[in-house]
């Protein structure tokens, strides 16, 4: 009975899949559809027939195959969970009325067909929700992994001093690295004067200040001074609320003053020049 369901799919899968197109146009909470050219959602469309088809007919590492290229497909298209088993579950529903539709189902094969569907189903779900799980844990390890790199860097701006933009959200992990390259860049671009960019940072609490705090005196150790820059008015009433003692630090309110700053503090200034 596999084959037959199997055999219906495929000789009526342009229906099929017009049908589940448009019922997946009306879900409000995904803008695939909306914002994907035709071609590219029509493909889509096809190759998820496709593998419906070939998880009924084909060997496991064929469809196991055509699973995983599938999934790093709708991971790259930003699908969420919950539209992919949106998408499985309107699937099933229109197979149930285009059968019962054509009398393909009766009070005698009904309950026979319903446990192969059921049967086809669900482990249909699971695999496609793990193998889409894996995907996109690999996506965001990576996206994490560059995020890292690019916000954690030292960057040489004036000789003896240098400035370290930082980006989102400031864990353990991340702290560890940013320490890692502010001591390394102290060293390698001989900077006096290092400013910490907080502007990109979101939210800057208890442990945010910790980590902060800490590199500042991981700074000092190496005969360098650290300026906070990039505190904006909403990080500064947390800060005060919390009571975070930010006393030993230079703080100023954007990166320009800092630099000001800076060059103040290695003799330097910025002048205008007459033309």
């Amino acid at each position: 009975m596999n084959s037959r369901i199997a055999s219906y799919i495929h000789d009526n899968i342009d229906e099929i899949l017009e049908k589940w197109r448009i019922k997946m146009e009306e879900e409000k909470d995904d803008r695939f559809f909306q914002i994907m050219s035709n071609r590219i959602v029509d493909n889509t469309v096809r190759e998820f027939g496709e593998l419906m088809i070939s998880s009924l007919t084909e060997d496991h590492d064929t469809y196991t195959a055509k699973l995983n290229d599938f999934s790093v497909q709708i991971v790259h298209y930003g699908w969420s969970i919950s539209f992919v088993l949106k998408a499985l579950t309107n699937f099933t529903e229109i197979i149930y009325e285009k059968m019962d539709d054509v009398e393909n189902l009766d009070e005698g094969n009904f309950q026979s067909y319903r446990e192969i569907l059921n049967n086809w189903i669900i482990p249909l779900n699971h695999s496609i929700v793990d193998a889409y799980s894996v995907v996109w844990e690999k996506t965001v390890s990576l996206q994490k992994i560059a995020l890292q790199e690019l916000s954690a860097s030292l960057i040489p701006v004036f000789e003896k001093i240098s400035v370290m933009p930082l980006v989102g959200t400031i864990d353990t992990e991340r702290a560890k690295l940013i320490m890692e390259n502010l001591l390394q860049g102290v060293v390698k671009h001989r900077a006096e004067v290092v400013l910490l960019d907080i502007t990109g940072v979101p939210v800057v609490d208890t442990m945010v200040a910790h980590h902060i705090i800490q590199a500042a005196d991981a700074v000092r150790l190496v005969g360098a001074k650290c300026m906070l820059v990039g505190i904006r008015p909403e990080i500064a009433q947390t800060i005060v609320t919390l009571g975070i003692n930010l006393n030993d630090f230079t703080t100023t309110s954007t990166l320009q003053k800092g630099v000001e700053q800076a060059l103040a503090l290695t003799n330097r200034a910025i002048v205008e020049v007459e033309a």
